[in-house]
């Protein structure tokens, strides 16, 4: 085999890594080291070598050091916990079996849970009685569970979708934010600070008119206690 793996990288298959492209490269490194054909149709030891001519034991030779080489090529393309998977594989083709059996399984979990988190997130609404920072944490913690599962989303992204799921309270703080700022360039952090600040000037402003209506109301009431008085 040549020496071209001592200076390569190797792929490495770890939880993170997606199967399939990690497959496709292992492939193409293996057959570089022509050994993925043993890797596909496998190698099973001879019971018996007798009668076989000095061709045959020189191709056997060869075929049983390629199966051993790519074995170890799988055993440093994975992880420990991957190896754990493979030390007792025997083959090249058993510990390959293996691998793909495991991880690609795991893809296909991953792929569903994926799918879900994206649904919930397109879906994800920010509620009347909820306050703009309990929404971003929530919208964040739904954000990180797809970065998990190996989705990553950009800050444009993340801003965009909160931007569109607030309640109706926030429509004339979104339309300034999306016309006096590159959305591009904000952050997550510098759109909650402009969405908290909003909120709680909202909510000073509605303090100061229940208090007004509070003042008049007892202002309406002492008028009528002492009207009752002059009666």
């Amino acid at each position: 085999m040549a020496s071209v793996t001592n200076y390569l990288p190797l792929p490495r298959l770890t939880k993170a890594t997606n199967y399939d492209n990690w497959s496709v490269q292992m492939k193409a490194l293996l057959g570089s080291q022509d050994a993925w054909e043993v890797v596909q149709e496998g190698f099973e030891e001879p019971k018996t070598t007798t009668g076989y001519s000095a061709a045959q034991h020189k191709m056997l030779k060869e075929t049983r050091s390629k199966d051993k080489a790519a074995l170890y090529l799988l055993y440093r393309a994975v992880d420990e916990s991957g190896f754990e998977k493979i030390a007792r594989a025997s083959t090249s083709k058993e510990a390959w079996d293996i691998l793909a059996k495991v991880y690609r399984g795991a893809d296909k979990v991953k792929q569903v849970c994926l799918q879900t988190l994206r649904g919930e997130l397109e879906n994800m609404k920010m509620k009347e009685s909820e306050g703009v920072s309990d929404y971003i944490i929530r919208f964040q913690t739904m954000v990180n569970q797809l970065n998990q599962n190996g989705e990553t989303l950009t800050d444009v992204r993340v801003v965009e979708k909160i931007l569109r799921s607030l309640t109706d309270s926030f429509e004339n703080v979104i339309c300034a934010i999306e016309e006096s700022k590159d959305l591009t360039m904000i952050t997550v952090d510098e759109l909650a600070e402009s969405l908290e600040a909003h909120e709680q000037r909202k909510k000073k402003k509605e303090e100061e008119i229940l208090e007004q209506a509070l003042q008049i109301k007892a202002s309406i009431k002492d008028e009528k206690a002492l009207y009752s008085q002059n009666i």
